[in-house]
Formats: structure tokens, sequence, C-alpha cells
């Protein structure tokens, strides 16, 4: 089946809330102009209830059917947040905040959300519930996690929760996910070292901390090669690597290396965090120096279980004609702790051929709100059913 009609004509209006959400970006857990944006247009439409600060910025919009003789209500999540980088398009509604700016198409996430609560507002053809989702920092907050920890599934007794995410390259209004893992698991890494500065005419006084981290660095990159299963994913990157010193002939007394671990598998996790601080250990022992590993697991991996997976699969096929299956990817998603206490899927929109996520020119790419929007109404149509 097209997408819903109704979506065709509304995409003007709810194109103009997108843009409107790209001029004003707002990073983290500081979408309050966001929150309100979604908080107003949710009573407008005649929600049933709306309650503000769960996770501290996030909305909760509640849509009850013309029925409810299961007792079921299903979760939709859109996240608000920006990210705190220079925007770069030259769109007429570009970003007018300094250093923030919507380069993951989140705000094509909220404003389809808006759009299929419109819809569900409107009709209400389903028998149950549906809680519509507006989180707050998804780039690096956990917001996901601070609207779990706040109670949210167990207030509204959610059942299930399903999210959209854009996906360029993929062609516009199509969809994919995959049964199972989908995301890695994110974790940092800051290592920090200490040694004995001295004169660089003069080594053999000293106690290198660049030495260290140089050696520490590759031998990290055999953390993957030689200690994984081939058929294992997994990642180990140095992202940064700065000593206390920049001057031509002094050998500084500290350095820091940081970076990220992604895995899928949690004793491989466990294990990559272990051989860390053990070749940690090693280069110090080694050298005579102090090494410090602060390792800080970010996001588990996001899994969808298999009977929505599956579920979201048919409804994607519906709105779209197809859906494929979507590769494993190591990056990652903080949708991961909804789906770790309820079951659901994590599904992407294709935005067509645009510019990457997170890159200074990039546009969520407003051909796909319909199918979008189509997606989440018909999800809940069919999940609550009224036959």
């Amino acid at each position: 089946m097209p997408a819903k009609n109704r979506f065709a004509e509304l995409l003007p209006e709810i194109t103009a809330w997108r843009r409107d959400i790209h001029t004003h970006p707002e990073v983290m857990y500081a979408t309050h102009r966001t929150a309100a944006l979604a908080a107003e247009k949710l009573r407008a439409f005649g929600c049933d209830e709306v309650v503000e600060g769960i996770g501290q910025t996030g909305v909760v919009g509640i849509i009850k059917g013309t029925c409810d003789t299961k007792g079921r209500v299903i979760g939709l999540r859109a996240d608000m947040d920006a990210l705190p980088m220079q925007e770069q398009t030259g769109l007429e509604y570009a970003s007018e905040v300094p250093n923030a700016m919507h380069a993951c198409g989140h705000d094509g996430h909220t404003a389809m959300l808006l759009g299929a609560a419109q819809y569900l507002a409107e009709t209400r053809n389903f028998d149950g519930q549906v809680a519509l989702i507006f989180q707050p920092a998804e780039e690096g907050g956990n917001g996901a996690l601070a609207m779990v920890e706040d109670g949210m599934m167990d207030r509204w007794g959610i059942d299930e929760v399903y999210a959209l995410h854009n996906a360029p390259s993929l062609p516009t209004g199509y969809f994919a996910t995959r049964k199972g893992p989908m995301l890695a698991a994110v974790d940092f890494f800051t290592i920090e070292i200490e040694g004995k500065g001295g004169h660089a005419a003069e080594p053999q006084n000293t106690i290198d901390p660049t030495l260290m981290g140089s050696q520490l660095h590759q031998s990290l990159q055999t953390l993957v090669s030689r200690t994984i299963d081939p058929v294992d994913r997994a990642v180990v990157s140095v992202t940064a690597f700065h000593t206390g010193s920049d001057v031509y002939n002094v050998i500084p007394h500290t350095a820091t290396l940081k970076g990220t671990v992604r895995s899928f598998n949690p004793a491989t996790r466990d294990m990559l965090e272990q051989r860390m601080q053990a070749m940690c250990e090693a280069v110090a022992a080694t050298h005579g120096g102090q090494i410090t590993l602060s390792y800080d697991r970010i996001t588990p991996a996001t899994i969808n279980s298999d009977a929505e997976a599956g579920f979201a699969v048919d409804v994607a096929t519906a709105v779209a004609g197809g859906c494929v299956e979507a590769s494993l990817s190591l990056g990652g998603e903080d949708f991961s702790y909804m789906l770790a206490v309820r079951p659901g899927a994590f599904v992407m929109v294709g935005n067509g051929d645009s510019a990457p996520l997170h890159h200074p020119e990039y546009d969520f790419n407003d051909e796909a709100i319909p199918n979008g929007c189509s997606f989440f109404a018909e999800l809940v149509e069919q999940r609550l059913s009224r036959s």
C-alpha cells in the first residue's frame, strides 16, 4: 500500500516543522525549545496525555485508540538533539546557532513522529494506546537511558518500542532493518601515561611517555586482528594522542591516548577491556612508567527482537514495497537501552543520495517524510488491530 494520502496532504506542514527545528538546533539535554514545540503540537493534536521533563527534557504523549480491550501500549521513539558542529550547507533554513547543527537527521525523526501523532490522534483506528517518545541527548548523553531510568516504560505500561533513523545512500523512503544485533556496543577509553621528562639530548635520563604511547598504539591494533575470532566483529580505534609538551627539545613527562572500542558479543567486549588493561600494565612495567586506563561503557549493542523486527519488515514492505536486510554496523545508538528492557526494533529509512551523517553538509531529505510517517502509523494500526 502506498504512503497514506493524509501524509501527502500534511507534507508541507511537517516539512515546515522539520526546517524550523533544523534552524534552531539544541545539543544534548538542552532541547528545551524542541521539547516545548513537540509538547505544544501534541496538545494541539488532542493527545490524551502529554508529559514533559521525562529523562530531564524528554516528552511523552499518549494517544488512546477507539477501544482498549487488550491493554496493549506501543512506544514510538524519535530523538531531538543536534550535534556540536558548525553547519556548512548554505541552506535558507540553516542553523542559526553557532556550533550546533542537525547533522544526523534528528529534526526529521522528530517531525515524522509528530506527523504520525497528528494522524493517529485524528483517526484512533486501533485497539490500545500509543506512547510517543521524544528523546533528548542521543548524541553521547544516553538520553534513552535517562528516560528508562525515569520510569517511562512502567509508568505507561509500554509493551514494545520502535524507532526510525534515516540512512544516507539507502533510496529515499525505503527501509532496512534486521533481526538480532544491528548496531555495536560503544565504549570509550582514556589512557594516561606518566613517565619522566627531561632534555631531548639526554633520553637515557628520562622515561619517555611518547615511546610508551606509541608502543601501546601499535599493540592495541593487534587486539582485533590477533585475539578476536575473525567471524566476530569488533574495532579498536585510537583517535587522539597528546603529550605534555610541544617543544622540540623536551621529552614530556606525560602523554594521553583516547579512543573507542566497538563490539557485538558481550564476551568479546569483556575480553577487549581486560586485554587493554594487561597491555597497559605490560608497557608500563617494561619502561618503568605508570599507565592508567579509564574504560567507559557508553551504550550496549542495539539488538532487535526477532518477532518485532519481522513485524517491522512486514510494515515497511506494506508502506514502501520492500525492506532490505540492514548490514551490521559498528556505529552505536542509545535506543539500545530501550530495547534492553522491551522488545522492539530499530529501523532505517532511506535518505537518498545525501551527505553522510555527522557531515557539515548533511541535510535530512524531506521526501522521506511521508513514508516515515506512514511506517509509524501503519505499525500502530496493524499491531493494535481492532479485529
